[in-house]
């Protein structure tokens, strides 16, 4: 059964999933600086970022149980695409900022 606030569930997966990535993409800008404290304060920052939207998508998959209780709507698609992209932003951006240093 969907939760009556889907919506704002799936909201919160995307501004989640969003802080990460751009958390990531300023932490990137900070070592492109030199600046690799707050590089790494900011890498930090989009780590707590993926880890709220993390917990979204799991209680999402819970409240579902592999059984089809979720629909999947466009919107949820969208919010996962987001989470991906974010989650790949944040490791590849990682490896980048080493190679700075």
């Amino acid at each position: 059964m969907m939760p009556e606030n889907y919506e704002e569930i799936i909201m919160g997966l995307i501004t989640h999933a969003g802080s990460c990535k751009s958390l990531s993409f300023a932490a990137l800008q900070a070592a492109k600086q030199r600046d690799f404290t707050r590089s790494g304060e900011l890498l930090e920052a989009a780590d707590s970022a993926a880890k709220e939207a993390h917990k979204i998508q799991t209680a999402l998959i819970s409240m579902d149980e592999g059984e089809g209780k979720i629909p999947v709507h466009l919107i949820m698609v969208h919010a996962q695409d987001h989470l991906m992209n974010a989650m790949l932003a944040r490791e590849l951006i990682a490896e980048l900022i080493v190679l700075y240093k």
